[in-house]
């Protein structure tokens, strides 16, 4: 399937409590799968287009869509009351992937944050979808300095839209340089963190950490070892217990925390469709 074959859509839906959340779909000729896409904290669907592509390439299209209060979509910057409501968000994404390709399997992805919100939504609502896949899934934290974390627990009760600066290192992201000169330079990439999302981020992190066992679909965790932003050996904790049929993790001994835009991706890719591909089988 060529490049000509692939329609990039943009659009969007409204959130179950008003928001206009910004929507981008990948689309071949003849789907046979869909793939719903969750971004990561403080970043956008449009980072993901190389993979959307690679993807839509070999038949699956892609539904993605910027979280609340990120890129293109509404809401407060980096902001939410509750972890739930990203939950809310995602049950609307895919209620719309349900109705747009119907029939079609649909398949869950989420990076960092979007690999949290996948994981959550897994082990609390039990949506019913095909498999998942998370890469470098924010189960452990370790870009969040403590005090900005002990900040944030406080404030979330005293101030919870107070406003922290982030300053993340961009040079954990991927070894190559380029991935984060883009990333400095992009206008939607934000900077901040309300003290709300901080906590909740948190707490969220340490119950769906502790409650793997709920998963009741095919899970691919996949991590970078030289992850500095978020520990791969909370990701090899998490699916330890998992025993759902192909279930598997896999670690990348020298990929940083974005392994879609390491040098490896093309390889990063592969894996993931093939692993479908054996699920599939």
């Amino acid at each position: 399937m060529g490049e000509g074959a692939l329609r990039r859509i943009e659009s969007h839906l409204e959130s179950q409590d008003g928001l206009r959340l910004f929507r981008r779909a990948w689309q071949p000729d003849a789907p046979h799968h869909v793939v719903v896409l969750v971004h990561g904290y403080a970043e956008h669907s449009g980072r993901y287009d190389e993979t959307a592509a690679a993807f839509a390439a070999e038949g699956l299209a892609v539904e993605s869509f910027d979280l609340r209060g990120h890129g293109r979509s509404e809401g407060a910057r980096c902001h939410v009351d509750h972890f739930d409501q990203f939950l809310d968000d995602l049950d609307s994404v895919l209620a719309l992937a349900r109705e747009t390709y119907a029939g079609l399997p649909i398949h869950l992805m989420g990076h960092s944050m979007g690999g949290l919100i996948t994981l959550t939504h897994l082990t609390k609502r039990k949506p019913v979808v095909a498999s998942a896949v998370v890469t470098g899934p924010a189960l452990s934290v370790g870009g969040a300095p403590t005090l900005q974390l002990l900040a944030a627990r406080v404030l979330a009760k005293l101030w919870p839209t107070f406003t922290i600066k982030m300053n993340l290192d961009a040079a954990g992201l991927s070894r190559d340089p380029e991935v984060g000169q883009r990333y400095l330079a992009d206008p939607l990439v934000e900077r901040t963190i309300t003290a709300s999302l901080g906590n909740q981020l948190s707490q969220t992190a340490s119950q769906t950490a502790a409650a793997s066992s709920e998963v009741a679909v095919p899970l691919l965790a996949l991590h970078g070892e030289a992850d500095p932003i978020c520990d791969a050996e909370a990701t090899r904790a998490f699916m330890a217990p998992i025993t759902t049929t192909g279930s598997r993790f896999h670690a990348y001994p020298e990929l940083r925390h974005e392994i879609l835009n390491e040098p490896e991706r093309d390889q990063v890719r592969s894996d993931i469709l093939g692993w479908w591909k054996e699920l599939s089988q």
